[in-house]
C-alpha cells in the first residue's frame, strides 16, 4: 500500500476491529482486501472480514469471505480460517465445502454427500446464550452440530432432540467424574424438533425410582428430566468451571420434564407407577 487513502482505510479497519464495531470492521476489511486480495497481509484481512460477519451472524457473507480466507490458509495446521468456514458452510448446507474445511483444519470426517452424521462424542452446549443460556448435554454429529440429549426446561425455547450449530470457541467447562468438558455456545437452531415438553409432578420413594422413570422413557426413544438436575447459576459462574454429578436424582415429590408425545405419557407413567405403586405416583401436567 502506498496511497494515503489505503493507509487511512487500513487504520480505520483496525480501529473498528479493536472497538468490536463488527459492521464497520467487516465492511472496511472487505473494502481493503478487495483492493489487494493477494498480497501477504491479505490472508489476515480475509480472515478478519469473514470473522466480523460471523460475529454479526451474517452467514452468507461469512461463507463468501471465509472461502477466500481458507483458500489462502495452510492446510493441516489448525488454521481457524478453516474452522470458521466449516461453521458457515454447515449453516449454508454446502456439505462438500464443510467437509473440505474440516479436513483443511486437520480433522477427520467421514466421506459422503449431504449432512455429516457421525459421532464426535458428547459435549455441553449453552442454548440460546442471549436469552438465559441453559447448558445441556448434546451429541456432536460433526465438529459444529449437536443433537440435544437432555430435556431443556420449557422456558429455554429449545426441545429434546433438536440439532443446534455451536461455536468452536469454549465458553466455560463442566467437570464430571474427574473429566473436563468444554462448553460451547449455540449459534443457531439447525433442525427443530416436533417433540413437545410436558411437565408433571411425581412422587418417588427413592432416587432409583427416578432413574427408572428416565430409563423407561429412554427405552421408548423419549426422555424424562427431573428438575433436580437443573441448577440455576449466574452467567459468570456458568462461563467458568462447574462440577456436575452424573447421578443427581433425589427422592420425594418433584417436577419432571418429559419429552414424549402427549398421548403416550399417561400410559408410560402408569407403567412406571405399577412397578412399585407403594413408592411411586404422579399427577399432571402442570404449568409454570
Amino acid at each position: 500500500m502506498t496511497r494515503a487513502d489505503d493507509r487511512e482505510l487500513y487504520e480505520r479497519a483496525q480501529q473498528a476491529w479493536q472497538a468490536e464495531d463488527w459492521p464497520a470492521a467487516g465492511e472496511l476489511w472487505e473494502r481493503l482486501v478487495r483492493r489487494y486480495p493477494d498480497i501477504p497481509a491479505a490472508e489476515a484481512w480475509w480472515y478478519h472480514a469473514a470473522l466480523a460477519h460471523k460475529f454479526l451472524r451474517n452467514w452468507a457473507k461469512a461463507y463468501e469471505l471465509g472461502r477466500e480466507a481458507a483458500a489462502r490458509a495452510k492446510r493441516g495446521t489448525e488454521d481457524p480460517a478453516f474452522w470458521n468456514l466449516g461453521i458457515a458452510a454447515t449453516i449454508m448446507e454446502d456439505w462438500a465445502t464443510a467437509r473440505d474445511a474440516w479436513r483443511g483444519y486437520g480433522l477427520t470426517v467421514p466421506d459422503g454427500e449431504g449432512e455429516i452424521a457421525a459421532d464426535f462424542g458428547t459435549t455441553p452446549v449453552r442454548l440460546n446464550p442471549e436469552a438465559g443460556g441453559e447448558v445441556v448435554w448434546a451429541r456432536r454429529l460433526c465438529p459444529t452440530r449437536a443433537r440435544v440429549l437432555n430435556v431443556p426446561t420449557p422456558g429455554s425455547g429449545r426441545r429434546f432432540g433438536e440439532v443446534v450449530v455451536h461455536d468452536g470457541a469454549p465458553n466455560g467447562e463442566r467437570e464430571v467424574d474427574g473429566r473436563t468438558y468444554p462448553v460451547f455456545d449455540e449459534l443457531l437452531l439447525f433442525r427443530a424438533s416436533e417433540m413437545p415438553t410436558t411437565t408433571v409432578e411425581v412422587t418417588a420413594g427413592t432416587p432409583a425410582d427416578v432413574r427408572a422413570l428416565a430409563d423407561l422413557f429412554d427405552e421408548h426413544g423419549y426422555a424424562a428430566e427431573p428438575a433436580s438436575g437443573v441448577r440455576r447459576i449466574c452467567a459468570c459462574c456458568s462461563e467458568g468451571s462447574v462440577s456436575q454429578d452424573r447421578d443427581h436424582q433425589v427422592a420425594g415429590g418433584q417436577r419432571v420434564h418429559l419429552a414424549a408425545p402427549v398421548g403416550e405419557i399417561p400410559a408410560l407413567l402408569a407403567s412406571w407407577r405399577a412397578a412399585a405403586p407403594e413408592r411411586r405416583s404422579w399427577a399432571g401436567p402442570v404449568e409454570g
